[in-house]
């Protein structure tokens, strides 16, 4: 199922599902948001990482500078 077919009320059944039911007034917003998820994420999965190493590799603090600079 894409975003884009994502009904209000399909919406409403997936929240309830999850154990979050909705007031129908906001049907319509969570819809309009998972849409917008769904469009990044899809833009996110087109990306090529290549060589990039996975988080886990990542080293946050890995180079000091030095305090003069």
């Amino acid at each position: 199922m894409s975003a884009d077919a994502l009904t209000p009320a399909e919406a409403a059944c997936w929240a309830a599902r999850s154990g979050l039911p909705l007031a129908p007034e906001r049907h319509a917003g969570v819809t309009a948001t998972a849409a917008h998820i769904h469009s990044v994420v899809s833009v996110l999965r087109e990306l090529d990482f290549g060589d990039t190493p996975p988080a886990a590799a990542y080293r946050a603090g890995g180079e000091r500078r030095d305090a003069a600079v």
